[in-house]
């Protein structure tokens, strides 16, 4: 059998792959009939500059080394940024929530929508508010000249770290007359964005296939220059600590923690077929006489357990939804609060 150049068989046009999408099945994200292009292939080299071994990094800038020399110090707490896509009231709301609770908001693509403010323009809002922002990066939208001027734009906003991740497409959106461009993937924008001088995480999903290569895919990202690992949600902190020990040595790992606060919250979250949750976290909270206390509770139990393992350096408070922005953002800071 004859196999497709893997930025052929791609329908992200990812050269290091695979994405965090993969179906358990092994299908692909965006056509379940096809299987992914990269389970069969063995894992992708990084072919560039290998940064886990240079003698001299590249400079940071100030507000990475400040980034770095924090993360060190004691643990943090990242939260999604939950606020409406293109509502500055809606951003400016959550940010005030948040600012203060959170070491860091994580402000990435909001929801499902696929028309977004400017990542450099957005972690802007939030920082004229005072909350320090971990700018999420996607490679949907941009091409590689785009990504470098989004860089520059951060590194002179001054932002605590970039998250460089592939990005959903476009046809799983409600922009599917979009075109998709992925001219590059995560591992590719990881390299550019370390580069730029900023501390650059990536993400991991331990629990999809290929299970068993997932370490060595994170330590191929880490060669492109990624420094801080968002681990997706694996079933609890058994599961990440494995995959922690898998992985080894040289990265700072911030698993994600999941806040469910209502019934809508579970089953958007069930919805997410690509995440394991721990046995019976869903069935607590809509069981529970109070769903929302109930899901801050269990927020802030696994939190403490992820922030017990070897190698984490913070916890990724997780969850919001659609017309309940503020809501969320008051859960959120309230879970921030019970563990500082």
């Amino acid at each position: 059998m004859t196999l497709l150049p893997l930025i052929d068989a791609c329908p992200k046009r990812m050269e290091y792959g695979p994405c965090g999408g993969v179906g358990f099945d092994g299908s692909c994200e965006i056509d379940a009939s096809h299987r992914c292009a990269f389970l069969d292939r063995p894992t992708v080299a990084w072919t560039g500059v290998d940064r886990s071994e240079r003698p001299a990094p590249a400079p940071r800038t100030a507000a990475a080394e400040a980034t770095l020399a924090a993360l060190g110090t004691r643990p943090w707490v990242v939260a999604d940024l939950p606020a409406r896509a293109l509502s500055v009231a809606s951003i400016d709301a959550c940010a005030d929530v948040l600012s203060g609770p959170v070491d860091a908001v994580l402000a990435g693509d909001a929801g499902s929508a696929r028309v977004q403010f400017p990542p450099a323009y957005r972690a802007h809002l939030l920082q004229r508010r005072g909350l320090r922002v971990w700018t999420g990066l996607n490679m949907r939208d941009r091409n590689r000249v785009a990504i470098e001027g989004e860089l520059a734009a951060l590194a002179v906003e001054g932002v605590a770290g970039v998250h460089c991740v592939t990005g959903d497409h476009t046809r799983t959106g409600h922009r599917p007359d979009a075109a998709p461009v992925f001219d590059l993937d995560s591992t590719e924008a990881a390299a550019l964005a370390r580069a730029a001088g900023h501390v650059v995480s990536v993400a991991a999903s331990p629990a999809a296939p290929p299970v068993e290569r997932r370490a060595a895919r994170l330590r191929e990202k880490l060669r492109a220059g990624a420094d801080v690992c968002f681990v997706n949600h694996a079933g609890g902190a058994a599961p990440v600590r494995r995959f922690i020990d898998e992985v080894g040595e040289g990265v700072r790992f911030i698993p994600c923690v999941p806040v469910v606060v209502d019934h809508a919250s579970a089953d958007l979250l069930e919805s997410f077929t690509t995440l394991v949750l721990p046995e019976g976290f869903l069935d607590r909270v809509r069981s529970a006489r109070d769903p929302r206390a109930e899901g801050i509770a269990l927020a802030v139990a696994l939190a403490e357990e992820m922030l017990a393992l070897p190698g984490v350096v913070g916890v990724n408070l997780s969850g919001g939804r659609d017309g309940a922005e503020e809501s969320f953002a008051e859960a959120l800071a309230e879970v921030a609060r019970r563990l500082r």
